[in-house]
């Protein structure tokens, strides 16, 4: 398998596991479970899906776009539900689209750098490929955390393994 085909694959869950945690869990949170403080890094699950929009945002314009927005990572992008659960299930799509569109010549930029420019204007440079797992890794984290903040409400968490949408999706291809 290619690094590519990999990440690619990584990117398909990212987007499985995002609509399972909209569809399945957060659809049956109330108002006041949704904007609760559940001691979360940001807090509350609304400003938590907030940040994943937000980080999502910012990664994606480093990446495929080779700009460095400026956002402060709490930054709330909606303070309603559905136009927040809507922009968040957009923005995940964007990840397999941009991997399957990538030319060989620009495959080989996995092996390369990713040079950004944090908030703070310092110039960043660190390796591309495991800057890439990283988007993925710091998603699983934050869905992690909304559901440990589920299971607090007493209510179930999501199955969001990655080896349930592998199963899956082997399922499907047979």
């Amino acid at each position: 398998m290619t690094l590519t085909a990999y990440f690619l694959r990584l990117a398909r869950y990212h987007v499985w596991a995002t609509q399972v945690l909209l569809d399945k869990s957060l659809q049956h949170l109330g108002d006041e479970q949704w904007h609760r403080d559940c001691g979360l890094f940001f807090g509350s699950v609304h400003r938590t899906v907030n940040h994943l929009l937000v980080t999502d945002n910012i990664w994606h314009a480093r990446f495929a776009q080779g700009v460095s927005p400026r956002m402060a990572l709490d930054t709330e992008l909606f303070h309603e539900r559905d136009p927040l659960v809507a922009a968040l299930r957009k923005a995940v799509q964007r990840w397999p689209a941009w991997l399957e569109g990538l030319s060989e010549s620009d495959a080989g930029r996995l092996d390369g750098d990713l040079s950004y420019t944090r908030n703070n204007g310092e110039t960043v440079r660190i390796p591309f490929a495991p800057a890439l797992g990283h988007v993925f890794n710091h998603a699983t984290h934050h869905r992690g955390q909304i559901s440990a903040a589920l299971t607090s409400m007493g209510l179930p968490g999501p199955e969001l393994d990655w080896v349930y949408q592998l199963q899956q999706e082997a399922r499907s291809n047979s």
